[in-house]
């Protein structure tokens, strides 16, 4: 797949991966997707950028919380981070980091969306965004599960001016998409059903293999764990995840 080159306002951008024990997931990661990593320095407070021959697709942090699960972070691309901040307020959200200047790459902020899941913004400058998407071994989807969908619907409509359609399906289905001029960026799913009520909503990833039942057995080997068996849907086979360290990820071939 040619590298993206155009991210609307809104669509994912980038993605990174908070982990207390960095060296356990950059090994997990290399040896299920085939990436390699650098080291930012202390300049970047560390950050590691994953590529994916020689193209970035993903970036982590280390020195989470006590307490806080290690997850990923999906960052929506925006041209005003500063703006972006107010319209999250305004929506409600909370930002609790940010707008800050990532040196010359760009600027981010972390906020906290209306039923309480971590969203990032990115406003890029060097750093472009992802290099690869949608081929085995890159990220493929970015989907948040909410048990408060239509609040989180206009929420992100509000925030990051979404334009969404929804998906056709019953009474137990509810599907949002964020789209521009006909392409598909993201999803909201309504987890009511299998979610507790009161959780927070949470975004996950998904990321593109050859082979979903390969890849989830190969992540077992790496000291990870299948949380939902591969099984075929519409879209491709998937299986949900978690990583060496707690984090959940999905797969789709």
């Amino acid at each position: 797949m040619p590298t993206p080159s155009f991210y609307p306002t809104g669509a994912p951008i980038w993605i990174d991966l908070t982990s207390h024990d960095t060296a356990a997931s950059t090994a997990f990661y290399e040896g299920l997707f085939g990436w390699t990593s650098s080291d930012g320095g202390s300049e970047f407070g560390g950050y590691v950028t994953f590529s994916l021959d020689d193209r970035r697709v993903a970036g982590m942090i280390g020195g989470a919380s006590e307490g806080v699960p290690d997850s990923w972070t999906v960052y929506l691309q925006t041209d005003d981070a500063e703006t972006t901040g107010q319209a999250v307020t305004g929506a409600g959200g909370l930002v609790f980091m940010g707008p800050q200047q990532v040196g010359p790459m760009g600027t981010m902020l972390l906020a906290q969306d209306a039923d309480r899941a971590v969203v990032g913004a990115w406003n890029p400058a060097q750093m472009t965004g992802f290099q690869a998407l949608a081929e085995p071994g890159a990220p493929a989807w970015f989907e948040l599960h909410t048990t408060s969908f239509d609040d989180e619907v206009q929420f992100y409509q509000q925030a990051f001016g979404w334009t969404t359609v929804s998906m056709p399906g019953g009474a137990d289905f509810r599907y949002s998409q964020l789209t521009h001029e006909g392409e598909m960026y993201a999803g909201v799913m309504d987890a009511s059903g299998y979610w507790t009520p009161g959780d927070p909503a949470a975004w996950l990833v998904y990321f593109n293999v050859a082979d979903a039942d390969a890849a989830a057995a190969r992540a077992v080997e790496l000291g990870g764990a299948i949380v939902d068996e591969p099984v075929d849907t519409p879209f491709g086979r998937m299986s949900t995840l978690r990583d060496t360290t707690g984090a959940l990820l999905k797969i789709i071939a």
